[in-house]
């Protein structure tokens, strides 16, 4: 089973390598509700210490789907097709996804995904409690006089 690598850490951040996606089928983990194993599936919440967000990539093989459609109670999840195509579902609507697609569903939109290619899709899911984004993009940032150490 792989490992996430941490890069580097310190007070203000954390950085993590997962490596190639390609080879994301190697990361596995034990579902919390169902306890069943699910292969090709990282969380990053705890290995990045993050406290607003928790981001995941996932993998389906090849014609394969999501073993069952869910819901969340509070967040939303913005999903990202990252290699692949296939179908996504919320509620009774049904849509072509491809690389490049993106997908917001709240919490109680009914979703699920399905992989009709012959390759394994790779999408990234992130997740945060819908409503609480108050400032964002560049209302929320300021620009610093910091000189780049990679120069």
């Amino acid at each position: 089973m792989k490992q996430i690598e941490k890069l580097s850490e310190n007070i203000n951040y954390c950085a993590v390598d997962l490596g190639n996606l390609n080879e994301l089928m190697g990361y596995s983990l034990i579902h919390p509700v169902n306890k069943r194993l699910i292969e090709g599936k990282v969380f990053l919440k705890d290995a990045t210490n993050a406290t607003g967000t928790e981001i995941s990539f996932n993998s389906l093989p090849p014609h394969s789907e999501q073993p069952y459609f869910h819901i969340h109670r509070k967040n939303e999840e913005t999903y990202l097709i990252l290699k692949g195509f296939g179908f996504f579902q919320v509620d009774d609507d049904c849509f072509n996804i491809q690389e490049g697609s993106v997908i917001r569903v709240a919490p109680k939109g009914k979703r699920g995904i399905c992989n009709s290619s012959d390759e394994i899709m790779i999408y990234m899911v992130v997740q945060s409690k819908e409503n609480s984004l108050e400032e964002y993009t560049s209302a929320d940032g300021e620009r610093l006089p910091v000189e780049p150490k990679w120069r």
